[in-house]
């Protein structure tokens, strides 16, 4: 497990990372092209969000946002949505398509570190998908997550499980057999088990509510919930009420 710095690093990004995921930028709203898995994963990220949180005027925190996936999703559900992420190119293309679909979000290039400093206890909800696995410190962007949270507020995370399974499907399959992400995409190292994410929020002082697998189905374009974790999984948090030191 990799322990969690008292501290974030400086920056607490990788430019490779950046790079990688700004080259998929033109294409991120194709449901057929490279980002086509995250197509299918959005309406079940947005219901087990919206199962838990009244979305119509809650405040919501999308973090690394990428082009706005699941950012438009909210706000079409009817919350008033900040969006955050560190790729300039995906930022625009969201705040593009935001423009051509008509739905308002407020989309920023900022770290979560950055915007917690600024406005700590704002928002009701954080949604946090595909992108710990992505960043060097875990830890320090759930930290900043649990600062921007209101006490009562939720954070929602989806992320790889660190399994023999996951390497087998989420890497060699869908990266290298199926072909269905672009190479490169993850790093098994960096997936993360329940276990390490569990002990991440308790540090952020927050109560880990659930875990749930999240099931790729390719062959129908579709994903669903499960309650097999080996490979993909979505968490939910909890600020507890009364909590208002962070």
């Amino acid at each position: 497990m990799n322990a969690p710095s008292a501290a974030p690093q400086t920056p607490n990004f990788r430019q490779s990372e950046l790079d990688k995921f700004s080259a998929l930028a033109n294409r991120w709203w194709d449901p057929k092209g490279p980002q086509k898995a995250l197509h299918a994963l959005n309406p079940v990220r947005l219901a087990y969000v919206a199962d838990r949180v009244g979305l119509r005027g809650a405040k919501v925190l999308d973090v690394g946002c990428g082009g706005g996936l699941l950012s438009e999703a909210l706000a079409r559900a009817g919350a008033d949505v900040t969006a955050i992420d560190l790729a300039d190119d995906l930022v625009r293309v969201a705040r593009l398509h935001g423009r051509e679909s008509g739905v308002e979000v407020d989309y920023r290039v900022q770290s979560v570190e950055d915007l917690a400093a600024d406005q700590p206890g704002a928002f009701d909800a954080i949604t946090c998908m595909e992108m710990l696995e992505h960043v060097p410190d875990p830890g320090a962007i759930l930290s900043a997550c649990a600062t921007l949270l209101r006490p009562g507020g939720q954070l929602f995370v989806s992320t790889l499980n660190r399994t023999p399974a996951a390497f087998a499907l989420a890497i060699v399959g869908a990266e290298y057999v199926a072909r269905l992400l672009p190479r490169g995409t993850h790093q098994y190292r960096d997936f993360i088990r329940p276990s390490e994410l569990g002990a991440w929020l308790r540090e952020s002082g927050l109560q880990l509510e659930d875990v749930s697998g999240l099931v790729y189905e390719p062959w129908r374009a579709a994903a669903r919930l499960s309650r097999r974790t080996e490979v993909n999984y979505l968490a939910c948090a909890l600020k507890p009420e009364g909590d208002d030191g962070r």
